[in-house]
């Protein structure tokens, strides 16, 4: 396949590249470089630097460009940005997603992948949480990916778009070449690791009294090469005639299980071989105690499973790379 991948110089995106690369597709990398690093991008895929939402670099790429399928990975995705500038999230995630849709459509490119997030769930009803759960977000950034995910599907039932949405809780990880590096950093193990090279201040734990074993939240991590396995497999299966994409396939993607942030902590100081120094902070509004996938149905349609599940794993690759690539990307 010939695959434009948005988004595809960030942390999720450029390991992806290199996923597909790897198993013989041709990539196109489209990407503003806002967040992402145009060192991230393998050699063997060609970097078009621009954004999906202007329809005269997208429109031209995909209708000159021989492009078979996308798999968008361009978003905003900063919670507290989504609710204090909403007019950004809907501008870029809804209306330029809107752009992307269009110029598929003209350029008669039926076939997306979506990297959507378990934030379409909110505050769930009970967990774990399956794909046909009230979508309910909290904030602007799940209400955005919501409204994504249903223009997709009325895209598809207009004009035959084939698509698959992946719904996946914290990635976390990193290969030998790709790594996250985010400015601002708000992830939980990347903020981790950098208050224990003693880059940040301590880590704050948000509450420490909720109904859990150990008090602190539950969360589902999902190792970001495990991720990258799913969106080969998915793009896969919007091929034409494929019948799991006769209609949307939505897909969690998550380890099937959950870890506390006291067992994030404890596992973050076996890796690092030493103390992280932390704080108790206050709840922070809307989190709730548990928040875990059930990945069933990514099992039965797409024959995934995480093969990197062990919080052990995801933290000490993440730690590898930042010892490997001290200043990030550094560009």
């Amino acid at each position: 396949m010939r695959i434009l991948v948005t988004g595809g110089a960030g942390y999720v995106g450029s390991v992806s590249v290199d996923r597909l690369v790897e198993a013989g597709h041709e990539v196109t990398v489209l990407d503003d470089l806002t967040t992402g690093h145009r060192a991230a991008v393998l050699e063997k895929g060609t970097l078009v630097v621009g954004s999906y939402g202007n329809a005269d670099v997208v429109g031209p790429l995909l209708a000159d460009g021989g492009i078979d399928a996308v798999l968008h990975c361009a978003a905003r995705s900063l919670v507290g940005e989504s609710v204090a500038d909403p007019a950004k999230y809907y501008r870029d995630n809804v209306a330029g997603g809107v752009v992307l849709l269009e110029s598929m459509r003209r350029s008669r490119v039926q076939r997306l992948v979506f990297s959507s997030t378990a934030a379409v769930y909110g505050v769930p009803d009970a967990t774990p949480i399956r794909e046909d759960a009230p979508l309910r977000p909290i904030n602007t950034y799940g209400e955005t990916k919501r409204a994504f995910e249903a223009a997709m599907a009325a895209y598809g039932s207009a004009y035959g778009l084939r698509s698959t949405t992946l719904r996946y809780f914290n990635v976390a990880g990193a290969t030998e070449t790709r790594g996250e590096d985010h400015d601002p950093e708000t992830h939980l193990i990347p903020t981790l690791l950098r208050a224990a090279e003693g880059g940040g201040p301590p880590l704050t734990l948000f509450g420490d009294d909720y109904p859990t074993p150990d008090g602190t939240c539950i969360r589902d991590y999902i190792h970001v090469s495990d991720l990258a396995d799913a969106h080969l497999l998915a793009l896969e299966a919007t091929a034409p005639g494929d019948p799991r994409t006769d209609q949307p396939l939505v897909c969690n993607l998550g380890s099937g299980g959950g870890f506390s942030v006291r067992e994030v902590v404890d596992a973050a100081e076996r890796v690092v071989g030493g103390p992280i120094p932390r704080t108790i902070g206050p709840r922070r509004v809307g989190d709730p105690p548990v928040l875990v996938a059930a990945t069933d149905r990514a099992y039965d349609t797409l024959a995934w499973e995480p093969r990197r599940s062990s919080l052990d794993e995801m933290i000490a690759s993440a730690w590898e790379w930042r010892q490997r690539h001290p200043g990030g990307y550094a560009e």
